[in-house]
This record gives structure tokens, C-alpha cells and sequence, in this order.
């Protein structure tokens, strides 16, 4: 008699036998299971059950009843119930099939046994002489083995339901929020007009918003509307720093280039600008998702699966906007983060060096966990950590933030206290924690007019150059925000076509407390004759006039003005305290001024359009009577002395 085909979802296969092959003698009992065979394969779950009852009433230990029930159970995630049967198949014959072990691991991990599915791949492993199995197996084992210890060693988590003013009745997730934590947006999945074709109502994704209320709690969130919101699905979305740019996923739109493409909007005052597809090289025929813009937004994180550099399934690229505004194209993060298994959700802290992501890869509690990795000084990822348990189960988790501060991370789950699935928020503990971040922020604008201006906003790190982050301000309401990690120092350039630059400087060695971050709102002046402006990141070594390395960034600034404005020339001006003689003050500022006009006279700014002078402390700023307004008072400026 031939037996009907079947082919599990556990990779167990019923193929044609005589039924001397079953494990059971007893005709009815086979039969019975025959007949549930039949039932299977027209996809009558119920009835399949109930002959699969019939024939262990025959007899009790008839293996194959059993695998058959496990694969429906599994079809049904019923998950214990799945177990139930394989075990009951290990007591009947423990060596009836090593891949036995191996399916019942498969689902304890499932349900976090990891202690269970350590024993049970270890009976596999030992016994097997499948390769392919062997080699799941082991895989799998490591899981397993990083599943029981990470059980038994929690990190601290104490997750807290956002609450009902912002997480809905639908499916929230994917949470984005600004540097200041004023502004976040998600994503929800709504229920639409239409309906599949077997009756269920067709859902929709859109973006909510909500704002940071005085009191620290959260506004009523709201769909963001039209532009950003469409009939199509949005998702997967990155807000930048500033909340002025927001890139996300749209799929299947007749303007992609591929299955899902990345697409971005810019806000102006209140408004957001009609979203654009970003095109290649980002957007390509293959699939891109998940991005995560720097905190300037001068720097893409994104997944992308399939492309030609791929290490295996989805992969997690970055790409580099240039000058122009078009972006580089996205590189493959390498061995350090990808794996041939799946990488995706990167959110990229805005310490620009922290990098939150999931995987399948790495060794975790099955199915995809959340791990973070830090850019390290040549350039290279660190070996991603595990973000430990129980911020990671044996669910899929992904989709993690983490503020600026750094002690504070959200993330969607439906775990006990949600509706469906909500966003959550917990303190992260400090070993998972980014570099701290504050911020600076504020509102450039005309100091005549009082008119907001758009002006470029540079950060950069003194005793480096290095530029930290660019951006512009917003056109409309002239504001910024711009990122700075702490422990170092800055210099601060504001400029602007037909205005003298904004020069300023910050400490941030030794400050511990971050609550209160930078508001600086920037004026900045028409050029005309007569203009001071202090070059406050020009240095000097104590009662010398040798330019300090770190005067190079202020020095490069005030060259970029001189060259963008011909029509310019200026007087350089030294200026001292009044510490020592008038005589030797003249000298040293003299000696100053000139030193600043050879490095420029150096750097292709003609010596006709400048001049210099020592003024001594013949023109103080402030009191010479403290040690902070003789600091003050040791500067050194220059003078717009004509506009040709």
C-alpha cells in the first residue's frame, strides 16, 4: 500500500513505503493516521487532529501520529504543543531520528527554553550523521548556549508604556525622535476602506507625531498628514537631530527603482516640502530600507539586501552626502557588522560613532536581536554586543533608539501593558550607553532687520579641524540645532552670503551635567566698513606670538570669507590685557596681528587687502580687574576697513 506524500515544515518526510515501514503493526491505527494524511493535505487541520487521536487510541506509541501532529502544531504556532509530540517521540524511541532533536530545539528556542535546547542539540550533535543537520545544529547551539547564560545574567531593564496620549489602538512602531527629545514621530499601522479577498480589512501605514509637553509628558500624537502621508504605505522612517529632515521606506511606488526605495522630506518653519525619492546610487533595483540619517544628516545608515557587495541576506550600508548635495555611493559596513545572515534597522546615535542595529547573525536568543557596535579610530566597527536580555527575547526584536543623553532607549514591543504593539521607553544601562551628547540651539538672524536668516551652522572640534556637524538653519524660522559629544572643545561658525561670520568657542572638559544644553541665537552683521568681528578661536602661548595649532580652524574660516568677498579688506587688530608694561603689550599685540596676517598672506588672501595693528590694552572689552574680563580683553579681531 502506497502512502501519500507529505512534506513537513520540519523537513520530516513521509515518502512511499509498505506499511511494515510505519512504527506500528496495528491496521486500524494506520488507517486512522492515513486518513488524517488526507485530511492534512486538503488543509482541514481539525479533522487531520481528530484521526490522528483515533489512531494513538490504537496504539499509543505510534511514532509517526506524533510527527505529523508536531508539524501541525507548528503550522498553528502552537509551540508547546509542537513539543509535547516530539517529546512523546523521544520516550516511545530515543533513537528513532536524530533531526527529532533537533526540530523540538528548534522550538524551545521559540519559546526561550534555551536550558532545554542546549540538552537536545547536544543529543543531536552527537548522534547525527546528516551534514546539513549537524551544521544547523551547531549554529543553533551557540544561540541556545548564549540564550540560558543571558537568562541567567539580565541586564537591568524596566521598560514603561509611553502611554495612551501617543501609542494608539493599531500597531505603533519604528520611533524616531529629535536631539532635544521635543519632537518624536512613529509609525502606525491603520486600518483602511478595503479589504483581501477573503474579507480582512487591508492596513495601512502612516507617521504620527507628538510633541514634548513643559511638564515633560507627551502630546496627543496625530498623523502627520498630507505630504508625508499618502494612500501608499510610509514606514521605517529616520528623523534627523534638527528635525528638519526625515528620510524613510516607501515600496512598490511607480516612481521606485526597486521593491522598496528610501525617500526624504525637508521641513521649512511648519511645513514639510513633498517628499522625493533619493534616487541612486541609495535607490536602486534592489532593496533599501531603514535609514538613519547623522545627526547633520551629512551621513545615510541604511539595509539594503541583494546588492552585488552583499555578505548575505540584508546587509547595513552607509553612504555620504557631498558638497553638492548628492550622495556617494552607500559602502558595505563589512565583517565587522554584517554577517551572511541579516542585518537591518540601524539607528546611528548622534555621537555619529554608536551604531544600534538587528541581526540573526550574531549570536543572540534566536531570531533577530538588537546589538550595538562603536566606530573606532582607524575607521573599523567594534564586534557587536549583544544588548542582552530581556531587552532581547526569543521574539524578534528590533527598532531601537536611544536619545542623546544616552540613558534613555525606546522601542516598540507587544509585551505585557501594550494594546497592541506600542512604544516603550526604559533607562539603558550604562554599559550599552552612546558617548554622552548635548546640544547647541538657537535662532540666526539679521542683527539690523531682526530678520531669521538660513546660514550655514558649522561645528568643529579645535584641536583637530575636524568638522563635527554642517547644516543650515531654517530659512523660515532661521533656527538650528547642531550635536556635540562631550569631553571636548568646539568652535562654532555661523555664515552667511553678504553678512561677516559668526565666530565662538565651548568647553565642555569636565562637565558632567548635560540637562542644560546650549541656547545661542546668532547675529549676524551686513558687511560694511567699520564691522569688528573677535576671532575668538585664535590662540597664542602665554606672552607669545606664535599661532596655536588649533587657530588653523578659525584662520581657514576667515580665508573662506576673504576669498568668497573680494571686494573685501580688513585691518587685523592684537589686543592685550593690561598685565605689564604699555610697551611691551604694543609689541606682543603687534607681533600677534602680524603673525595672523602672514598665515593669511600665506594662504593666497593678497597682502594689499590687509593690514594689522597692536592697540595694546588701549581698547578693552571688559573689566581688567578680573582674571575672566582680561581674558576677554586677550583677543585678537579684525575691522572691515573698505567694501570696493
Amino acid at each position: 500500500m502506497q502512502k501519500i506524500i507529505i512534506i513537513l515544515f520540519l523537513f520530516i518526510s513521509f515518502t512511499s513505503f509498505s506499511q511494515t515501514d510505519y512504527s506500528t503493526n496495528n491496521k486500524k491505527a494506520i488507517e486512522f493516521f492515513e486518513i488524517a494524511i488526507g485530511y492534512y493535505n486538503k488543509g482541514d487541520i481539525e479533522y487531520a487532529k481528530n484521526y490522528i487521536e483515533f489512531a494513538l487510541e490504537k496504539d499509543p506509541n505510534f511514532i509517526e501520529p506524533y510527527l505529523l501532529l508536531a508539524d501541525l502544531e507548528n503550522e498553528q504556532f502552537h509551540f508547546n504543543d509542537e513539543i509535547a509530540a516530539f517529546k512523546k517521540v523521544i520516550e516511545i524511541n530515543p533513537d528513532f531520528n536524530p533531526k527529532i532533536y533537533f526540530f523540538v530545539a528548534k522550538s524551545e528556542m521559540k519559546i526561550g527554553n534555551y536550558d532545554d535546547a542546549v540538552n537536545h542539540l547536544q543529543t543531536c550533535i552527537s548522534s547525527t550523521t546528516d551534514t546539513s543537520i549537524l551544521n544547523s545544529a551547531k549554529q543553533l547551539f551557540v544561540n541556545a548556549e548564549f540564550g540560558a547564560k543571558a537568562v541567567k545574567h539580565p541586564v537591568p531593564f524596566k521598560p514603561v508604556n509611553i502611554g495612551d496620549f501617543v501609542n494608539t489602538e493599531f500597531k505603533d512602531y519604528w520611533p524616531s525622535l529629535t536631539a532635544d527629545e521635543n519632537t518624536m514621530m512613529f509609525t502606525v499601522q491603520l486600518p483602511t476602506k478595503y479589504k483581501s479577498l477573503n474579507g480582512k480589512v487591508l492596513m495601512q501605514e502612516d507617521f504620527f507625531i507628538t510633541y514634548k509637553n513643559e511638564d515633560g509628558t507627551w502630546s496627543p500624537s496625530m498623523n502627520v498628514g498630507f505630504p508625508l502621508n499618502t494612500e501608499d504605505n510610509e514606514g521605517a522612517q529616520g528623523i534627523s537631530a534638527d528635525g528638519r529632515f526625515l528620510f524613510y521606506t516607501a515600496c512598490n511606488r511607480k516612481e521606485d527603482f526597486g521593491s522598496c526605495d528610501i525617500y526624504y522630506s525637508k521641513r521649512m518653519g511648519n511645513k514639510w516640502s513633498t517628499p522625493i525619492n533619493i534616487g541612486p546610487p541609495i535607490s536602486t533595483k534592489y532593496w533599501e530600507s531603514n535609514p538613519s540619517p547623522s545627526s547633520d544628516g551629512r551621513v545615510l545608515f541604511l539595509a539594503s539586501g541583494g546588492r552585488p557587495d552583499s555578505k548575505g541576506g540584508r546587509d547595513i550600508y552607509m553612504a555620504k552626502r557631498n558638497e553638492d548635495g548628492s550622495w556617494s555611493e552607500p559602502v558595505n559596513l563589512g565583517d565587522s557588522i554584517n554577517t551572511s545572515k541579516n542585518e537591518y534597522a540601524p539607528a546611528i546615535h548622534p555621537d555619529g560613532k554608536t551604531l544600534y542595529f538587528s541581526s540573526d547573525g550574531w549570536p543572540g536568543m534566536g531570531g533577530q536581536d538588537i546589538f550595538y557596535s562603536r566606530l573606532k579610530k582607524d575607521g573599523t566597527w567594534s564586534t557587536p554586543k549583544n544588548i542582552g536580555y530581556p531587552i532581547n527575547t526569543f521574539v524578534d526584536d528590533f527598532g531601537l533608539i536611544v536619545n542623546a543623553h544616552g540613558n534613555l532607549a525606546m522601542y516598540s514591543s507587544n509585551r505585557n501593558g501594550s494594546r497592541d504593539w506600542d512604544i516603550f521607553q526604559f533607562e539603558l544601562y550604562p554599559e550599552a550607553r552612546p558617548q554622552v551628547v548635548t546640544w547647541v540651539k538657537g535662532v540666526v538672524y539679521d542683527v539690523i532687520t531682526k530678520q531669521k536668516l538660513e546660514a550655514d551652522v558649522e561645528m568643529l572640534e579645535l584641536e583637530t579641524s575636524e568638522s563635527i556637524s554642517c547644516l543650515k538653519s531654517d530659512p523660515i524660522t532661521g533656527s538650528y540645532l547642531t550635536c556635540i559629544p562631550a569631553e571636548k572643545n568646539y568652535a562654532l561658525n555661523v555664515s552667511k552670503k553678504g553678512y561677516v561670520f559668526y565666530s565662538g568657542n565651548f568647553s565642555l572638559e569636565g562637565i558632567t551635567d548635560f540637562t542644560k544644553p546650549y541656547k545661542l541665537d546668532i547675529p549676524l552683521t551686513p558687511i560694511k566698513p567699520g564691522v569688528a568681528v573677535v576671532l575668538k578661536n585664535i590662540f597664542f602661548d602665554t606672552d607669545l606670538s606664535n599661532l596655536k595649532p588649533k587657530s588653523k580652524t578659525e584662520l581657514s574660516k576667515l580665508i573662506s570669507f576673504l576669498k568668497e568677498n573680494q571686494r573685501v579688506s580688513i585691518e587685523i587688530g592684537g589686543h592685550t590685557d593690561n598685565i605689564g608694561s604699555q610697551e611691551h603689550n604694543i609689541k606682543l599685540s603687534q607681533n600677534r596681528a602680524k603673525s595672523v596676517l602672514n598665515y593669511l598672506v600665506e594662504h593666497g588672501i593678497a597682502a594689499t587687502r590687509l593690514t594689522c595693528k597692536g592697540y595694546s590694552f588701549s581698547k578693552p572689552i571688559a573689566t581688567n580687574d578680573t582674571e575672566e574680563g582680561r581674558a576677554l580683553n586677550r583677543r585678537t579681531e579684525f575691522i572691515i576697513t573698505t567694501v570696493k
